[in-house]
């Protein structure tokens, strides 16, 4: 979990390992979530499947800076 302050929120992404099939090379599903003053704003669902941990959590925060933005 990656995490900043951005425009007075907290945003946050996430890095959830995928193990559908051990046979298969480790994934991530990515998410973000957004927080001000403690309290839950808003939670993006998964993003998609990146196969690092860095680009889950990146996507994440590109989508939490995103909401952000779009109120202003």
């Amino acid at each position: 979990m990656e995490s900043e302050s951005y425009r007075g929120y907290g945003i946050w992404g996430h890095a959830i390992l995928q193990l559908e099939d051990i046979l298969q090379p480790e994934q991530y599903a990515g998410s973000g979530t957004i927080t001000r003053s403690n309290k839950l704003i808003e939670g993006s669902g998964v993003l998609g499947h990146f196969d690092t941990e860095e680009e889950a959590q990146h996507a994440g925060l590109d989508w939490a800076r995103a909401w952000v933005d779009s109120r202003g």
